[in-house]
């Protein structure tokens, strides 16, 4: 919808259109839709649809504002009212003269069929489930089937679908293929009514552009699935241009065998015409004698709708819908209180020792470390290769040192062990010495 607001946006000014001043006067739009909407359309020649035949003062009801959400529930609750009833008869699976055996048969206490010699005697009956038994909870005719909508509702819904089938956006997003249409909305001239033969009307209808959209529902033809393919409904196809007019003086006869083409009065719209599927953006084409009777069926917001007693066109919750602009702007931010400051708060302790992210705020470099020292055990990696490499060295240096300085009567040990015994001798000297003054 964004999307579709800033297209309407960014169509053609008003400016452009509004040489004579007596056109502005003349023209049927409010002064807030003329800023975003074209106010004139032009009118394609039935004849020959590449020239322009005249132009046609764009309608207020093409200006509504979109209103997706009152489309849907609108479509939804009024396809409920072609609904037919049905429901199962009411002595469907009771109509056997089945009775319980009772207890002390060794078998369930549901009703059987009587009789003997055949399969069905003996069987359970009447149970839901039971085979050929009566269903749960079976349907009724007496049901809700139909559902009442407001009146203004619908008419809102009508307009908003209007609306969104003039924009291009909406349109190509819901699958029409428009690329070689002129423009959107797409206005004939009144002699398009008068065509009786199909061959015409489709001679027509590609020469306005349609014929890609066409194509695009012969493709479409596939297999129903379910029950329906055998209920005169084998095949199922998208929608292609809806065709508008104001006097049936052969047109839907020469519209009726066109797969995907649809006829609709305009008196007479129909939500489910105009938004098929509760989907809004249908590819319409107005003829002209339809287009300008929507002013006179719906007028403008400050007229009302002079054919809808009561009735006044929806009107924009917003001039402007640019909200973020709105919401920015100096006149709006000046009257906010200040935003508020948020409490202060104190990071949640974490165990270093258990969260790996902690540890290497706290020590960076430690989950490298730690996987270093891991794949220096397995074998084949580069860390394990290193650690051999430097093992190797080591225990070399160590051999150089001991052939060096671990061997004869100098070493370490030896000359530690030649203290001691020298020490040893004396102590021994001393004490002979003892012994001999005493004797």
């Amino acid at each position: 919808l964004a999307q579709a607001i800033e297209a309407r946006a960014n169509q053609v000014t008003v400016s452009a259109y509004l040489a004579p001043s007596t056109q502005l006067e003349r023209c049927h739009l409010p002064l807030s839709a003329m800023a975003t909407a074209r106010p004139v359309v032009s009118v394609y020649s039935c004849e020959n649809p590449s020239e322009k035949k005249s132009t046609v003062k764009m309608p207020a009801v093409l200006t509504s504002p979109l209103r997706p959400d009152l489309v849907r529930e609108v479509h939804m609750n009024v396809s409920k009212n072609s609904r037919q009833a049905y429901a199962v008869k009411q002595k469907v699976g009771y109509d056997t003269a089945a009775e319980s055996w009772g207890t002390g048969r060794a078998v369930a206490r549901i009703p059987r069929a009587p009789g003997g010699g055949t399969h069905r005697a003996g069987q359970a009956t009447f149970g839901n489930q039971a085979r050929g038994g009566g269903m749960f909870n079976p349907t009724a005719v007496w049901r809700r089937w139909h559902r009442r909508v407001n009146v203004t509702m619908k008419r809102h819904a009508v307009a908003t679908a209007l609306a969104a089938s003039s924009l291009p956006p909406l349109v190509m997003a819901r699958g029409h293929r428009i690329s070689q249409v002129s423009e959107l909305p797409l206005v004939v001239s009144d002699e398009i009514e008068s065509i009786t033969k199909t061959k015409q009307a489709v001679e027509t209808l590609k020469k306005l552009g349609c014929e890609e959209d066409m194509q695009k529902v012969l493709d479409s033809r596939k297999l129903r699935a379910g029950q329906g393919k055998a209920r005169n409904r084998r095949y199922r196809m998208r929608k292609g241009p809806l065709v508008i007019y104001n006097e049936d003086n052969g047109i839907t006869r020469a519209m009726r065998n066109i797969p995907g083409v649809d006829c609709a009065c305009i008196d007479r719209l129909n939500l489910l015409d105009v938004a098929p599927g509760g989907s809004m953006g249908r590819f319409v084409v107005f003829t002209e004698g339809a287009f300008k009777k929507l002013h006179d069926i719906y007028g403008t917001l400050k007229s009302g709708a002079p054919l809808k007693k009561g009735y006044t066109l929806p009107r924009a919750q917003m001039e402007n819908a640019d909200l973020a602009r709105i919401i920015n702007s100096t006149e709006v931010q000046s009257v906010l209180k200040p935003k508020l400051e948020s409490p202060l708060t104190f990071p949640k302790k974490s165990n270093a020792l258990k969260k790996k992210s902690v540890m290497e705020a706290l020590n960076p470099g430690s989950t490298k470390r730690k996987a270093d020292l891991s794949n220096a055990s397995q074998k084949g990696t580069t860390e394990f290769n290193a650690v051999q490499k430097e093992k190797k060295a080591r225990t070399e240096e160590s051999k150089k040192y001991n052939k060096q300085h671990k061997k004869g009567e100098e070493t370490f040990y030896k000359t530690l062990m030649k203290a001691f015994e020298a020490k040893a001798a004396e102590a021994a000297a001393a004490k002979e010495a003892e012994e001999a003054e005493e004797e």
